[in-house]
């Protein structure tokens, strides 16, 4: 049922964005199509976390084990990679406007498939014992994983608060539906860790404290799968969809501005005039560090994954060994 309503999610997104550029014009099918393109993506890795849970129900064969392996980390880095670009769109990182959004989320999503391809063949080839592996070797196949996740969470909560900090700035719709992105982006991604948190932890040490390894190793990844599918077709896969239903997708989303900042009182008779927020030099200067210093993390980010890429792959390698 949850795949069943993934597709249809995406096909009638898929449909609704056809019907829409079909009968405006051409910047409206520009701007919206990169959205679009990106909430296919999401849907799409949604849909294969709920159906590779069937991989888990089936006892480990050679048939299931390189499902196992291969797509449990690749379609939660595609999801996990779709939100990251998200909040970076929001918090106005010029990289990931317009088509750069969904161009970071495979930039991102690419990684994690180079990993799993190399862990995997190596797990393939493993003299007298193929397709054999212990839970803290699946687990640790996932770190990538777990940087991304951490990384949006992180933004997320630096996006909600900043929709909280300036909201006395402007009330109109389009502050209260970034406001309303960021909060469920947040919930999202903060449910997400602790179902992480929760199955690394059962995984590597719980089962094992309590005797129930490997009985209840299959099961703890099958509800982790489900739940975690289920927080993020609901949190942002029905809210992004909704969204584009309502038509408001339409409008050109760009961060919002602080140019035309008034003060409370500058309408008000004897209170002061009225000045613009761009004639204060501090508070356009802070704005420009902290986006400054964003961007900055962001590109250490990006310059480091290949390092870290690999030093995995020599661990997996030491290891195995």
């Amino acid at each position: 049922m949850s795949f069943l309503l993934s597709i249809s999610l995406l096909l009638g997104m898929l449909l609704w964005a056809l019907c829409t550029c079909v009968s405006s014009q051409h910047r409206l099918s520009t701007t919206i199509g990169s959205r679009v393109f990106s909430m296919s993506l999401f849907l799409l890795a949604t849909a294969g976390i709920f159906a590779i849970t069937f991989s888990f129900i089936i006892r480990l064969s050679p048939q299931t084990c390189p499902t196992r392996i291969f797509l449990f980390g690749v379609m939660f880095a595609l999801a996990f990679s779709c939100l990251l670009a998200r909040c970076l769109a929001m918090l106005g990182f010029t990289a990931a406007q317009g088509w750069g959004e969904p161009g970071v989320a495979l930039g991102l999503f690419a990684v994690q498939v180079i990993i799993s391809t190399e862990w995997l063949i190596i797990v393939l080839v493993r003299d007298k014992k193929p397709c054999e592996y212990s839970q803290e070797e699946f687990a640790m196949l996932q770190i990538f994983v777990l940087c991304l996740l951490l990384i949006s969470l992180i933004l997320s909560l630096h996006t909600l608060c900043r929709s909280f900090t300036y909201s006395y700035n402007y009330t109109g719709p389009t502050n209260q539906l970034w406001r309303a992105q960021a909060l469920m982006l947040c919930l999202t991604l903060l449910l997400s860790a602790c179902i992480w948190v929760v199955w690394i932890a059962m995984l590597t040490r719980g089962n094992l404290e309590v005797g129930r390894r490997p009985v209840w190793d299959d099961p703890v990844l099958c509800i982790a799968l489900v739940a975690n599918g289920w927080v993020l077709l609901v949190g942002h896969g029905l809210s992004q969809v909704a969204f584009f239903c309502r038509g408001e997708a339409t409008a050109q989303e760009v961060p919002i501005s602080f140019a035309s900042w008034t003060s409370p009182g500058a309408d008000i008779p004897g209170l002061g005039s009225q000045k613009e927020g761009k004639e204060n030099g501090s508070f356009e200067s802070d704005g420009e560090n902290r986006r400054g210093e964003m961007e900055t993390w962001l590109e250490l980010f990006l310059t480091v994954t290949p390092f870290l890429l690999s030093i995995h792959s020599v661990i997996i390698y030491v290891n195995i060994v």
